[in-house]
């Protein structure tokens, strides 16, 4: 394309408009029927999410109760940092302190809960296919990715999760005073018996998948920026494909739901929110 072509108006306008078919590697799939990896056994009109997040970017989503959200680390190095609101009041957020306190265990897995600072369950892990996440570090920032890279402004080659996710939730008309304490899922933080941390960053085996289902309606946002832990001096990170789509309502007889009393009691709170 010479630097004449766009001008003058018209040529300009022809010009944006003959990339109206194109398709790049980092952009939602719009509408989502149109998604070109199904999840085994979804219908193509229950999808309500496909994007897959380039390395540096964010995504953000509404997505309502019982909805299942995939997280795939397309080639072995995403790191995909996690925000959730209330989508109907989103003063009440992910609270990864009590995430861990109730549920007696810093690790999460298959079967743990995500839970908010008003005692409710937010999400639960359905599957996971990493056993590698992080509750205790939190997102990078700029001053942390421009004391390892050089650089760590939004618009720069390093860009940070923190900002990445203040673009994210400037979406939903929330601020920087909104931005939370994250989990990180795909590198794992592990404490050691001394204290110190022990930081697992890969790169791991290309493909690995999560799957968590929304016990309320929700407000989901992530950034896919390196570790803030990760000792390697690149800029490493790698696609991350997020699929959702619409699932039922978590039963009572729900195993998951059943599986503690203190995971029991946070289910009791979301149902009695709902009841309204």
């Amino acid at each position: 394309m010479s630097a004449t072509s766009t001008a003058d108006p018209r040529s300009a306008q022809a010009h944006a408009r003959a990339q109206g078919a194109t398709r790049i590697a980092a952009m939602p799939t719009l509408p989502p029927s149109q998604a070109v990896s199904l999840p085994e056994g979804v219908l193509a009109q229950d999808m309500l999410w496909e994007e897959t997040i380039g390395p540096g970017g964010y995504g953000t989503k509404r997505l309502n109760r019982g909805a299942r959200l995939r997280l795939i680390d397309l080639d072995g190095d995403a790191c995909a940092s996690m925000l959730v609101f209330n989508a109907e009041s989103p003063v009440e957020r992910l609270n990864v302190a009590d995430t861990v306190k109730v549920q007696w265990n810093a690790y999460l897995g298959q079967g743990r809960l995500l839970l908010s600072d008003m005692g409710r369950v937010m999400m639960s892990l359905l599957e996971d296919g990493a056993g590698t996440h992080d509750a205790f570090c939190g997102a990078s920032n700029a001053a942390s990715n421009a004391r390892h890279y050089g650089t760590g402004d939004n618009w720069g080659p390093h860009p940070n999760a923190r900002d990445r996710f203040s673009l994210a939730v400037a979406k939903s008309g929330l601020g920087r005073k909104d931005i939370h304490p994250c989990i990180n899922w795909f590198k794992g933080v592990k404490i050691g018996a001394e204290g110190e941390v022990e930081a697992e960053v890969g790169p791991f085996h290309p493909g690995r998948s999560l799957t968590l289902r929304a016990e309320m309606d929700l407000i989901v946002v992530l950034a896919n920026c390196p570790h803030v832990r990760d000792p390697r001096e690149t800029y490493s990170v790698t696609p991350l494909q997020v699929s959702a789509w619409r699932g039922a309502v978590t039963p009572e007889d729900d195993p998951i739901r059943n599986a503690t009393p203190e995971g029991l009691r946070a289910f009791l709170n979301v149902e009695d929110y709902f009841r309204r």
